[in-house]
């Protein structure tokens, strides 16, 4: 034993598991030892408690899965009288039968509902090096929660706060396990499945409906649309200052944009009510705000689109713009002026 705090029990102390229907079974600790079929000898806690942990353990190994050809599984039960004892036996028995086998598992008691018991959780594996990973991004996962750890050979244990009260807490562990058996990859090679950034702006251009600046002009410009239009510029306030604007232009620099014109969400602008808004978005060169517009796809506003070549094709164009400060001609007072002529 590690010496770890664990739960005191109740007067009547139940061995309790959960099924995979996530239903409660048990038997309390004080008829485990008084109850007697004919035929059948009394069986002690200790033994009914080694029998649910075996029970335990063979299904965890049923519903683990196969990543990276390391066999991963969780599996979240009721504390128990001795939380790391039975904890130790199911690994004990899950490393048992799997000897031969790569695996990587997460255990852990969770308190009963409405009880703010602090819970124990014990992850285990055929690799020191799966296990190091683990007990890392666990760390990092469950930050603020963990109230004490010790790692022992292949073993890492540690009262947790809480774990299994939330959803997040069983999908979280699945993706520590995910992660810590990742194979390495060489960091000078693109992990499989990534894309550049060149390839990932071809994709998204080719959902967009892009306008030359002309034609963004004179759309801006028709009296008769069949749905509000807005003109959009993302850029951030340096850039406008430094490069010029379009007067009457939305600005909604880049940081919140799908915020603004999610109609679903709270920081919405006020008009945007209806999922058939036209908007119109430009950056600088027209890079930015095609990424820009498909977002707005994806959230569901399919009016969205951008300005080929953005604000420096639109100024190139001879179109309006309320120019840089920098380029604008000097403004001379009328004393100084006459100052001159004089």
């Amino acid at each position: 034993m590690i010496g770890f705090r664990t739960v005191a029990p109740s007067s009547r102390a139940s061995v309790s598991t959960r099924s995979e229907s996530g239903t409660v079974t048990g038997i309390s600790a004080e008829n485990a030892l008084i109850l007697k079929e004919s035929g059948t000898t009394q069986r002690t806690l200790e033994e009914i408690t080694e029998q649910v942990a075996r029970e335990l353990a063979v299904r965890a190994i049923t519903k683990a899965r196969v990543s990276e050809g390391v066999k991963i599984g969780v599996s979240l039960t009721f504390s128990k009288r001795d939380n790391e004892a039975f904890l130790r036996n199911v690994s004990d028995f899950i490393s048992h039968q799997l000897t031969f086998q790569n695996h990587l598992f997460a255990i852990a008691t969770t308190p009963e509902f409405g009880s703010s018991d602090e819970s124990m959780i014990i992850i285990f594996a055929s690799s020191e090096e799966y296990l190091q990973r683990a007990s890392m991004i666990i760390s990092s996962k469950f930050i603020g929660r963990i109230i004490l750890e010790l790692t022992e050979g292949k073993k890492w244990l540690a009262i947790i706060h809480d774990i299994g009260t939330s959803p997040y807490d069983e999908d979280a562990l699945w993706d520590v396990l995910e992660k810590s058996v990742k194979a390495p990859i060489d960091p000078l090679l693109p992990p499989p499945g990534s894309k550049g950034i060149d390839e990932i702006l071809g994709e998204t251009r080719a959902k967009l409906q892009r306008l030359s600046p002309i034609a963004a002009y004179d759309e801006l410009r028709e009296s008769k649309v069949g749905a509000p239009t807005f003109l959009v510029d993302i850029r951030p306030a340096a850039q406008r200052e430094a490069e010029g604007e379009i007067a009457g232009a939305l600005v909604i620099e880049r940081n919140v944009l799908e915020w603004r014109f999610d109609p679903r969400c709270y920081a919405k602008l006020p008009m945007v009510d209806r999922y058939d808004l036209r908007i119109i978005i430009f950056c600088q060169e027209g890079y930015t705000s095609s990424l820009a517009a498909y977002t707005l796809h994806q959230i569901g506003m399919l009016n969205s689109t951008d300005i080929v070549g953005g604000y420096q094709a639109w100024k190139d164009a001879g179109l309006p713009v309320l120019l840089a400060k920098a380029e604008r001609p000097e403004l001379r007072s009328l004393v100084s002026m006459a100052g001159s002529v004089v």
